[in-house]
């Protein structure tokens, strides 16, 4: 009722006794995925994603019978379960299930008053009821019941037990069994059992086990074989995702004890893995635009020039980001390896033809000044039919907008300000670099070339 009451959802598929975090089948857990409206039909604030999850949980907290909240698909499909951060709790030093649960519940707790976090929960419980039925091996061996039997006797009775297939209406139907609902609801059904001897008696189940009650968690999920508990969150409205990660890792340095440690998994697993590596993709590919510079021009000094105008493309991308508040995600960082290229290409026009004046017998100070002239018309015309090329991903809607409105809002910013300053930054850069470059090498200018006629 809670569901179809919030605007923006069309329907909903409901599988119980399914844990969707722990991915095991419990009796007291259950999944419902919510199908949500056509992307053109939800334009309100309150029909977006993020805005029907803060809605749902805020009016699952009045639900008293049960444990309910509401989270993000994963985005990458296979890499965790929920969208957000997903961390593993670990018992690292043996203390006990109560223990590792109170320290999850801890963490939660600490991180529910960080404005950061949003959406801390886990579902680890140490003290779910359950039956223990403690088998007697030495009088099931003594009257020829394998223990096989019993196990298999349990299993097809409470649990399931498959048989075999059928072919029917051109499908292929798998066959399992299982005692109907009312003859394992309670305690006194397991006894009610029988096996069968290798004599091919029928022993009365309770003559061979017994039931006692005890308490345990469901599932016990091992994280590098340590015991653990999964606990997932997302990070409030206004803030990253590395945000979020480095402030859960504050709080669990803060309220874990000693005895505790914890580990990411998930995408965030990958995300920490990956997260140095945009930095060394970003100099690798400085210095590989370098290098091919250095190769063209055979010279060492000369690319420098074109490469000075990296950063203005880099300072636009922010700028641009800034005033439309987004954040630096993977988008953004694509976009800023890209404008590398596209800024060393604008300043190659520059840089190429006076390097050509140059060599004709002009000064490094008019050779600077006639290719900024006479190359100006060709970089507007290739740079801003790069620009307006990509306003599409400027203004992007519809499902998926926001990853083109990052890598669009970079591209754009950082051509932007690259074209507009670099027209008159890159060829003094080229006078300076190149009279730097005489100076230390000692290097005497070229001679005028004579006409010819």
């Amino acid at each position: 009722e809670v569901i179809a009451e919030q605007p923006g959802i069309r329907g909903t598929i409901v599988i119980g006794g399914y844990s969707l975090l722990d991915g095991v089948v419990t009796p007291n857990a259950g999944a419902c995925w919510v199908v949500l409206d056509h992307w053109d039909d939800r334009d309100s604030p309150e029909t977006q994603i993020q805005a029907i999850v803060n809605s749902l949980n805020a009016r699952f907290v009045g639900i008293k019978d049960a444990m309910v909240f509401a989270v993000r698909p994963p985005p990458i499909a296979g890499l965790g379960t929920v969208g957000g951060f997903e961390m593993q709790v670990q018992d690292r030093g043996g203390v006990g299930l109560e223990s590792l649960q109170q320290s999850a519940l801890d963490l939660i707790g600490e991180g529910r008053n960080n404005p950061v976090l949003t959406g801390l929960n886990t579902t680890f419980r140490s003290g779910v009821p359950q039956i223990y039925v403690n088998v007697d091996r030495v009088k099931a061996k003594r009257q020829g019941i394998p223990l096989s039997v019993i196990f298999n006797t349990l299993q097809a009775n409470l649990g399931s037990a498959y048989v075999n297939d059928f072919n029917l209406f051109g499908r292929t139907w798998k066959v399992y069994v299982q005692a109907d609902e009312p003859y394992r609801v309670r305690r006194d059904d397991i006894t009610q059992l029988e096996v069968r001897s290798k004599s091919g008696r029928m022993v009365p189940l309770s003559t061979l086990v017994e039931v006692s009650d005890t308490v345990g968690p469901t599932v016990l999920k091992r994280h590098n074989l340590y015991a653990a508990a999964t606990v997932t969150g997302d990070a409030a409205a206004g803030f990253s995702s590395g945000q979020a990660v480095e402030a859960v890792s504050q709080t669990a340095g803060n309220v874990l004890p000693p005895s505790m440690g914890f580990e990411w998994s998930g995408v965030t697993f990958q995300e920490q893995k990956a997260g140095g590596a945009a930095g060394i993709i970003f100099g690798l590919a400085l210095v590989f635009v370098y290098l091919f510079l250095a190769a063209q021009y055979e010279s060492w000094t000369l690319p420098l020039g074109v490469m000075f105008s990296v950063p203005i493309a880099v300072l636009g991308a922010s700028l641009a980001t800034m005033i439309r508040s987004l954040d630096n995600n993977v988008y953004t960082q694509i976009g800023l390896v890209l404008l590398v290229g596209l800024a060393a290409k604008t300043a190659i026009l520059i840089v190429e033809f006076a390097n050509q004046q140059r060599q004709e017998g002009k000064s490094a100070f008019d050779a600077a000044l006639t290719s900024a002239r006479l190359r100006f018309r060709p970089i507007l015309m290739t740079a801003f039919s790069f620009i307006l090329g990509v306003l599409p991903l400027l203004i992007a809607t519809g499902a998926g907008a926001v990853s083109r409105r990052a890598l669009g809002t970079a591209v754009f910013g950082g051509m932007l300000l690259a074209t507009v300053v670099g027209v008159f930054l890159i060829p003094f850069l080229y006078f300076v670099v190149q009279r730097m470059s005489e100076a230390v090498g000692r290097k005497k200018a070229p001679e005028p070339v004579p006409e010819v006629g």
